[in-house]
């Protein structure tokens, strides 16, 4: 029986949509890093613009709240020359009874090129790449709890500008792993480019079950957790997620499992600290160390640009 091919990829290996970084290779990841490399510069000219995707049309679908990830793909589409169509889509169709599909049928019906997509359910993205035609690419912004690649890439770019190499890493993954996006890509990213150790910490009842086949060590203490590790990726609570009283109080989990600078001093002392946002002052990250010389978090948002640009740039290159 024939292997399934990845939904992400053309019959040549190459990426056409980005849904996960799961299955994705090393040579994808390294591909997406190096071209995001290309374009942090264009930040810093005085026309802020590459004619890479003009002449093409990017929908940023969210059917799901987000102010940080939608004006960085914003941001990024328009640095390529893209028209960007931004919907409100609280306030259109699908608020109306329109079907996914179909919402996706007529804004393909006005040329759209590339789909960027958060949803609230796993694997909306999925359902839309299998459903759109062959020159046309679906990214995924994010889709329930099940994946975040571009924010992924992005810490994982962050990860090598600052360390270089991945294989003699530790990294901490700190707090809402249970109901974490950015987690998971974080590690299927982190493991397939050869980080020596993936540590993930939290509670227990917000940690998931199923992680070690994963390639981590799961620790339930800061201590335990943090102790000599290179880089510590802070989540936020996602009490929106949460069905139920996970956890005592968010002061009860500061006090356990928030980042303060004496909790930090467990990890090298050249320890780099990250956050994907929104940021919880008080609540997993204490606000010295937001604001300390160790934080690369304003750096994170600045290379999402580029990374968000890198992406958009590969998968419209390539053809179905």
């Amino acid at each position: 029986m024939l292997a399934r091919r990845n939904p992400q990829l053309n019959a040549h290996g190459e990426l056409i949509h980005l849904l996960s970084i799961e299955g994705l290779s090393r040579d994808i990841l390294t591909q997406v890093l190096d071209t995001a490399a290309t374009f942090v510069s264009v930040s810093d000219r005085e026309v802020k613009k590459v004619p890479l995707l003009r002449g093409k049309s990017v929908f940023n679908l969210f059917f799901e709240n987000s102010t940080r990830t939608r004006t960085t793909f914003e941001i990024a589409a328009t640095r390529l020359s893209a028209d960007v169509i931004n919907l409100d889509i609280a306030r259109s169709s699908a608020s109306k009874g329109e079907s996914l599909l179909d919402t996706i049928a007529n804004l393909s019906a006005m040329a759209a090129d590339i789909f960027v997509v958060r949803h609230s359910e796993s694997g909306a993205p999925y359902l839309i790449s299998q459903h759109v035609a062959p020159h046309v690419h679906v990214i995924n912004a994010g889709d329930g709890r099940h994946a975040h690649p571009t924010q992924g890439l992005l810490d994982l770019y962050t990860i090598r500008h600052y360390k270089k190499d991945f294989s003699n890493l530790t990294v901490a993954i700190v707090g809402d792993v249970l109901h974490s996006r950015v987690a998971r890509s974080d590690i299927h990213g982190l493991t397939t480019l050869g980080c020596a150790e993936v540590r993930v910490v939290g509670p227990k009842t917000l940690v998931p079950a199923d992680l070690a086949p994963m390639g981590v060590r799961v620790c339930h203490s800061m201590e335990e957790g943090l102790r000599d590790c290179d880089v510590v990726i802070m989540l936020r609570l996602q009490n929106e997620r949460m069905g139920g009283a996970l956890l005592p109080s968010s002061h009860e989990f500061f006090k356990s499992y928030g980042l303060t600078p004496d909790k930090l001093q467990l990890a090298r002392p050249d320890a780099i600290v990250m956050h994907p946002g929104p940021i919880n002052r008080g609540v997993e990250i204490d606000s010295a160390v937001v604001d300390g010389t160790q934080s690369v978090i304003l750096p994170q948002v600045t290379f999402g640009i580029a990374v968000r640009m890198a992406v958009m740039g590969i998968v419209a290159g390539n053809e179905a």
